[in-house]
């Protein structure tokens, strides 16, 4: 399985988007597949880097105490791959996404205090190769 997504392992992975706790078993009998093959995918698939980690969705907004925000970042060209990889190293970016259009990344950050955002806006904006940016602050998700 050297990887290429085939159409069980996108599968697999819809299933535990959608239940990140299911376990093997369940994961087996939704997929028609034994364990075995099931647990050699997804540790395959761990193991490459294509599931990077297991992650928990809070469904009350009044239990996630997180501020959640996006930024929008303009890159000086010739900088774009030493400010992704940097930016990928900080804990508060909870994930990252080059674009097209005005804005060259969108950043989601995650952070436990306004402090802490703060020094995250500021801590973006001072590498090398960030030429413009702007965040907006998640209020509430509308479901």
């Amino acid at each position: 399985m050297s990887n290429r997504l085939d159409s069980t392992n996108r599968k697999l992975i819809g299933y535990l988007r959608h239940d990140g706790r299911a376990s093997i078993t369940t994961l087996a009998a939704e997929l028609g597949l034994s364990r075995a093959t099931v647990q050699a995918r997804l540790g395959q698939m761990i193991r490459e880097g294509t599931i990077r980690r297991f992650t928990v969705e809070l469904s009350a907004p009044e239990t996630d105490d997180k501020i959640h925000a996006v930024m929008m970042v303009e890159l000086q060209g010739n900088l774009a791959r030493s400010v992704i990889a940097r930016m990928k190293k900080m804990p508060q970016i909870a994930s990252l996404h080059t674009t097209n259009g005005a804005w060259d990344l969108v950043a989601q950050i995650e952070v436990g205090s306004l402090t802490e955002f703060d020094q995250t806006l500021r801590a973006v904006r001072e590498i090398s190769g960030v030429s413009n940016s702007e965040t907006c602050l998640l209020l509430d998700r509308e479901r």
